[in-house]
């Protein structure tokens, strides 16, 4: 008995939570809409991940993708929202948007903003397990450049999973543990360009995209599309790539 008890607790006891990730995150709050600051990367990115979304979103909903508000009616969750810079275009579009982040002063960031804005967003400091665990679930759900932050990532994808309605999406974007992400995602970006802080990116927390399709495959999940987010310097922007997957990636999967 005791040993089913201790067991029982080690079981309650996990957590996604990394605290040091969320200090550092969070000691960024006030940079979050700052597109020149620490956090420019993550703008340059905005409009290429917004195209994703919208393709992936639209294609699987129904939805016609030259619409203006084409996720009218639409229930999205969006996971690590930080200070809602993907949370925000989402409720523009015409979605119901729910943000979480396990950091509170990057949610108080988030409230703020989208009070600025006039965007009605339901925020929230809380984590993927804990909001699963409210039977909530969501038409789509977005994880996008939180993987490589979490710990536990087996509960992180079984809680992100329990989080969509069945025919509903998820999609994630992370970095993949390939030596060019690490010579590009840490080394120039972090040491070189000053991209972002130095310390922002572990390696080994890198994933690849096997390793997020196998565990939703065995939840349910069909994968739907894997796609790569490239940098060009000459252009200092990004783009979607269908082949090119060795830094950072894409991977959308609907639940069947």
């Amino acid at each position: 008995m005791v040993k089913t008890a201790r067991t029982t607790s080690k079981k309650l006891n996990r957590s996604t939570v990394n605290t040091a990730e969320i200090e550092q995150f969070d000691s960024l709050a006030a940079e979050w809409w700052n597109e020149n600051g620490p956090l420019k990367p993550l703008h340059q990115m905005t409009p290429s991940r917004l195209g994703y979304l919208r393709k992936q979103i639209c294609a699987q909903h129904g939805r016609k993708d030259s619409g203006f508000i084409p996720f009218k009616g639409l229930r999205v969750l969006d996971i690590g929202c930080g200070g809602g810079v993907v949370a925000e275009p989402l409720a523009r579009l015409g979605a119901e948007v729910t943000g979480i982040d396990a950091g509170a002063k990057n949610i108080r960031a988030a409230k703020d903003h989208a009070q600025q804005q006039g965007l009605v967003i339901d925020y929230q400091t809380t984590t993927a397990e804990d909001l699963a665990d409210t039977k909530k679930t969501f038409d789509v759900v977005t994880a996008l450049e939180i993987v490589e932050h979490v710990d536990d990532l087996p509960l992180f994808l079984s809680a992100c999973g329990r989080l969509v309605k069945k025919n509903g999406l998820i999609i994630f974007s992370t970095l993949n543990r390939t030596p060019k992400a690490y010579l590009l995602g840490i080394l120039a970006a972090e040491r070189v360009l000053r991209w972002l802080p130095v310390g922002t990116h572990d390696w080994k927390k890198f994933v690849k995209p096997s390793e997020l399709a196998r565990p939703l495959e065995r939840d349910g999940f069909e994968i739907a599309d894997i796609s790569g987010l490239v940098y060009n310097p000459l252009t200092d922007s990004f783009s979607v790539s269908e082949t090119d997957m060795d830094v950072n990636y894409f991977l959308a999967a609907r639940k069947a």
